[in-house]
């Protein structure tokens, strides 16, 4: 029989107010509603002590020694937002797991993201998988639906060690004093560069842009050197320059992006982006926009528009921010030789330049949720197989095989990735970002339930800014935007 309820669920929810913690290894942090029923707000960048979690019996069990009793084999079916070489190297992990055990047979089921989020969330419980992988803007959605069996469940229930785990991988995937979805994928932006450009224009080409101050003066250098025609290559699209990023830069400035401490201790009602922060890095870009320094391949459609800028015959870019995730397949494109004038050894990989040169980075990319289907051998044999996926030696074959960052520290001891990292440090970049994140709740990014949807506005408003549009005017607009969406998903949900 299934293990939760609707009641028991929401009954859950007001046992434990609203509250927040990085579980099972990632590093508690948690707030408590004052006597009088309000919460308070921390100052951004402060970390709280741990008070209480979601009584254990009031979520879903997950009974992780429930395979030992399975007769045959117990088939599952695991839906994915990887295509491409992406899935291809996740079969290959599938296969691996199938042929080394015979009491669990997991199906692969691929999609998009946006495509997999979609039928999850119109299937009906019956028809859902055994196990989702679900992107990091589905956090507050995926809790919402009330389907999945937390990973912490299982965790406690296993005994399963996390401590290797990277902090704020958990604690991207942790709300309301549960580990709900365990990560697997998981990228961060970084600066990609032609080493070649910036020796061209006499800069220390191992020495790329840390702040968003040497991002400028480096970009002034290139194109008054002649080298290229514009130092940095923006994009406005919703999961990259006109959302993610603008996330990114707030987590690194240690501000929040929405209120209620990012959504993780109170559930979120309004955007903090128009603010002076917001207004200060929209205009930098504008900024470099209007003086030459940059320039703005839109919302790129391709996914790989600002990439291809850096290799441009005609007018190329020196400088880029894209995802740590694409760094395998630009390499692997680079090495055919198809852009004579920007080879392999020509690119450089850098830290994502923010406010001061502040370190760390947000998680992206997806983690991994144990669906309820309500019977404990298919649910045991489902964590099998995602521990599986995330042992050190599983994720050290995937960091090698995509360039997703390795979601545990000792990933990067085992082999392939231990010699992948000493002979291309380039693949260090992204994890480092990490790992030098500073353990507060500004770094855990915002859990908001339209979170999509708004970085969609938000991206619309940053394509006009970059087009000479009023900043502080269209911030506003767009503030205005997602409010209403925050607002029409809480009361649909709240």
């Amino acid at each position: 029989m299934r293990a939760r309820t609707t009641s028991r669920r929401v009954a859950a929810f007001a046992v434990v107010g609203l509250l927040v913690a990085a579980c099972s290894g990632g590093g508690d942090i948690t707030e408590s509603g004052d006597d009088d029923g309000t919460t308070t707000t921390t100052e951004p960048g402060q970390t709280l002590a741990p008070t209480t979690t979601v009584a254990p019996d009031l979520l879903p069990d997950c009974p992780t020694d429930a395979l030992e009793s399975a007769t045959g084999t117990v088939e599952l079916t695991f839906w994915t937002g990887m295509s491409g070489p992406l899935a291809e190297a996740l079969q290959a992990l599938t296969d691996e797991y199938n042929a080394s055990q015979a009491k669990v047979k997991v199906s692969l089921v691929n999609d998009t993201y946006e495509g997999t989020a979609n039928n999850y969330q119109r299937a009906s419980q019956d028809s859902r998988p055994d196990l989702v992988q679900m992107p990091e803007y589905m956090v507050q959605a995926m809790v919402d639906s009330e389907s999945t069996v937390p990973v912490g469940k299982c965790i406690d229930s296993s005994g399963f060690d996390t401590s290797a785990f990277l902090p704020t991988a958990l604690s991207a995937y942790s709300t309301q004093g549960v580990q709900w979805g365990m990560p697997f994928n998981i990228s961060n932006p970084v600066l990609y560069y032609s080493k070649k450009a910036f020796a061209a224009a006499g800069l220390d080409p191992d020495k790329p842009p840390v702040s968003l101050e040497e991002l400028r003066e480096m970009s002034q250098t290139l194109v008054d050197s002649g080298v290229v025609k514009y130092g940095l290559a923006l994009d406005s699209n919703f999961d990259g320059g006109g959302g993610w990023y603008i996330e990114q830069w707030f987590a690194k400035a240690q501000e929040y992006y929405v209120d209620g401490d990012n959504g993780r201790t109170n559930r979120a009602s309004k955007v903090l982006y128009n603010n002076d922060l917001g207004v200060e890095l929209l205009t930098f870009l504008q900024d470099m926009i209007n003086d030459n320094l940059a320039v703005s391949v839109g919302s790129n459609e391709s996914g790989q528009d600002d990439l291809l800028k850096l290799a441009d015959a005609e007018a190329p870019a020196a400088m880029t921010i894209h995802t740590s995730a694409a760094l395998r397949g630009a390499l692997d494109v680079l090495a055919t030789g198809i852009f004579p004038q920007l080879t392999d050894p020509d690119l450089g990989i850098g830290v994502m330049p923010g406010p001061d040169g502040a370190p760390g980075a947000l998680i992206g990319g997806a983690s991994l949720w144990p669906v309820d289907s309500g019977d404990p051998v298919r649910i045991a044999a489902t964590w099998d197989f995602l521990t599986f996926l995330v042992s050190a030696e599983t994720q050290s074959q995937w960091a090698t095989d995509t360039g997703y960052v390795p979601v545990r520290t000792d990933a990067v001891d085992v082999e392939p990735h231990k010699t992948t990292l000493a002979t291309d440090p380039r693949f260090r970049v992204a994890f480092d970002q990490l790992e030098a994140s500073p353990d507060a709740l500004t770094s855990a990014g915002p859990v908001v339930g339209p979170l999509s949807e708004m970085r969609v506005v938000l991206a619309d408003a940053i394509a006009r800014i970059f087009e000479g549009a009023d900043v502080k005017q269209s911030l506003d607009e767009a503030a205005e935007q997602a409010n209403n969406l925050i607002s029409s998903y809480n009361t649909s949900n709240g």
